[in-house]
């Protein structure tokens, strides 16, 4: 579950919408996955916490937490420009405030996003300091197991002052207390070079031999360094049923029927069809036995070929569909 805290004072989220949603689509790791946004430093107020306790002003829940939806992708699109100073510690309340509500005690993973600048000055607790608050909040944190990730985004040539020093100060504490990580970025780009990629189990793609010459082979397996982040595919939506229909699923089915030529009106059975190729103009069939008797089998092997300089290797050139060897393991029986 992930839930972004985002700070509307910042213009270039309004100029630049994309590194927004490119972050959102690396925080999701699958289709259940659920989010919700906040955003801090807005004209209104609308949140839980200020309904029933007061304070908590210029913090927006822009969405509640929910699987991701076209609403998501809306939310994030239409940034409203912030009016007002943003108070990040407010806007991490009002986001663990949320979890809270809806997950209580469950067991999952739950992570807080906080895109800020850290340049207006917080507003002082009612009781005790702003440490001690950034305490409190941790021990949170850690009681329900919920991590953050920090984004700092100031431009180059910024000058800092007191304020931004102090709110340096409170956002490495919760680094100190193991509950945040926090990086500082000074541009778009480096915004998502910033951001956090889900891991994946390591699975061989190859086991067998390397062939240093002739005479010297070692088994190895082989690993890929990096692996291809996909977008989500969208898939086909019905609006036949009324949108009020709480138990219409909406999904759409293709099935597919094959027909003969000669009758036109007799379905094909599975077990009678054949495929066909195009030669020329005609259809020529071949069935299933005789595309596996000339398809082309190449053994799997890694040769080993010469050795380069490093210098002379281009960076694009090994950024994509790297293998990673290491000698066969071998498990002894106990």
């Amino acid at each position: 579950m992930l839930l972004p805290a985002i700070h509307c004072k910042q213009s270039f989220l309004q100029a630049n919408p994309m590194p927004i949603l490119f972050y959102t689509l690396q925080l999701v790791y699958s289709r259940s996955d659920e989010i919700g946004v906040v955003l801090f430093g807005t004209k209104e107020t609308c949140n839980e916490l200020a309904k029933e306790l007061g304070g908590y002003k210029h913090v927006v829940v822009a969405r509640d937490i929910k699987v991701v939806d076209e609403g998501t992708t809306h939310a994030l699109q239409n940034l409203p420009r912030g009016t007002s100073p943003g108070d990040f510690l407010d806007a991490i309340v009002v986001g663990l405030d949320m979890m809270i509500r809806k997950f209580g005690n469950a067991k999952g993973k739950q992570r807080l996003c906080l895109i800020t600048d850290a340049q207006h000055p917080l507003r002082d607790p009612p009781q005790g300091t702003k440490e001690d608050q950034v305490n409190t909040i941790a021990d949170q944190m850690k009681k329900h197991e919920i991590k953050m990730d920090c984004i700092v985004f100031r431009e180059s040539g910024v000058c800092h002052n007191a304020v931004m020093d102090e709110n340096d100060q409170l956002l490495y504490h919760f680094r100190e207390r193991s509950v945040a990580k926090v990086v500082q970025v000074d541009s778009p780009t480096s915004l998502l070079g910033a951001l956090r990629t889900r891991n994946v189990l390591p699975v061989t793609v190859f086991r067998g031999d390397l062939e240093v010459s002739s005479n010297f082979k070692i088994k190895v397996w082989a690993y890929k360094k990096t692996s291809e982040e996909k977008f989500p595919t969208l898939k086909k939506y019905s609006d036949k049923a009324p949108a009020s229909d709480k138990f219409a699923s909406h999904e759409v089915k293709v099935d597919y029927e094959y027909k003969s030529v000669l009758e036109p009106n007799m379905v094909v059975p599975p077990d009678q069809r054949i495929k066909g190729y195009l030669y020329g103009p005609q259809v020529v069939p071949i069935s299933s036995a005789e595309w596996e008797a000339v398809k082309f089998k190449p053994e799997k092997g890694v040769k080993l070929l010469g050795f380069a300089d490093r210098s002379s290797i281009l960076r694009y050139s090994i950024s994509f569909n790297l293998l990673s060897g290491i000698r066969q393991c071998s498990f002894g029986t106990y």
